[in-house]
């Protein structure tokens, strides 16, 4: 039962055996995951529960991923796709902690005001696509955790730097927008 249990956590509930580009795939589940959760505003206010959960949920994911090492033909298979979910969810909690800065000031500029109801969309679009170039390309550091290190950790970890990574340049280009409004 925990087998199972641990089998649908690491592989996002059979998205991981999705046949093309799963990490995207996750990805982008992920995106929906969070947008759900603003759009019926459960985000807000559980904003402390949800960075516990996905502690907790990156910590067991490392314990599950050495557990389960003997199912897989490589040490970061495709299948295994809660690392994408970990890490797509910190550039988003990272983008949501910026906060409404852009709205406010979006609200106050008529001349761009058509883009505040979409604000969320092309946040979270802009996350979405940072995390992945970060992930897909893996620049130093990076690259040196995905072939060094080859447990748990390693396939956890060289996505949460990618998340820093893409969350570092999504705070760059949202004060670029800020600067440029």
């Amino acid at each position: 039962m925990i087998n199972k249990v641990g089998m649908s956590i690491l592989t996002m509930f059979g998205i991981g055996y999705f046949k093309y580009a799963p990490g995207t795939l996750a990805s982008l589940v992920t995106c929906l995951i969070f947008y759900f959760l603003v759009k019926t505003n459960n985000f807000g206010s559980n904003y402390n529960y949800i960075i516990i959960i996905l502690i907790l949920i990156l910590i067991y994911s490392i314990i599950f991923i050495d557990k389960f090492a003997y199912k897989f033909k490589k040490k970061d298979p495709s299948e295994i796709v809660i690392d994408e979910f970990i890490g797509q969810s910190i550039v988003i909690l990272f983008a949501f902690f910026l906060g409404g800065n852009v709205y406010i000031i979006l609200s106050l500029t008529s001349s761009q005001s058509f883009l505040l109801p979409y604000i969320l969309e092309l946040e979270l679009l802009l996350a979405f696509i940072l995390f992945r170039i970060f992930d897909i390309l893996k620049p130093f550091p990076i690259n040196i955790i995905d072939k060094k290190i080859k447990n748990g950790l390693g396939v956890m970890l060289d996505d949460v730097v990618a998340a820093i990574y893409a969350s570092i340049t999504f705070a760059f280009i949202k004060k670029i927008i800020l600067l440029w409004l």
